[in-house]
């Protein structure tokens, strides 16, 4: 699991999901019922997704969103 705290960052790993299971953009965009030009976009601007199209694209690559605590899971520092 990545934590994700920039929008890039979803670009970047919804990129690297569809490169992975070697799906065109023109693939998942079908898909999705978008143009293969909506899905680029979406890809290299992921600040223009809606929370809609972003479940959609997580679905379509067999990915899920998780939203938690930002402590959750650390582990506490410990003190000299």
């Amino acid at each position: 699991m990545h934590p994700i705290n920039d929008p890039r960052q979803i670009g970047a790993t919804v990129t690297g999901r569809r490169k992975h299971l070697k799906l065109s953009q023109t693939q998942v965009a079908s898909q999705l019922a978008l143009s293969q030009n909506r899905l680029s976009e979406l890809e290299s601007r992921p600040e223009t997704l809606t929370v809609e199209q972003l479940l959609a694209l997580l679905n379509a690559l067999g990915l899920e969103m998780v939203v938690r605590d930002r402590g959750a899971g650390r582990k506490p520092k410990s003190e000299w």
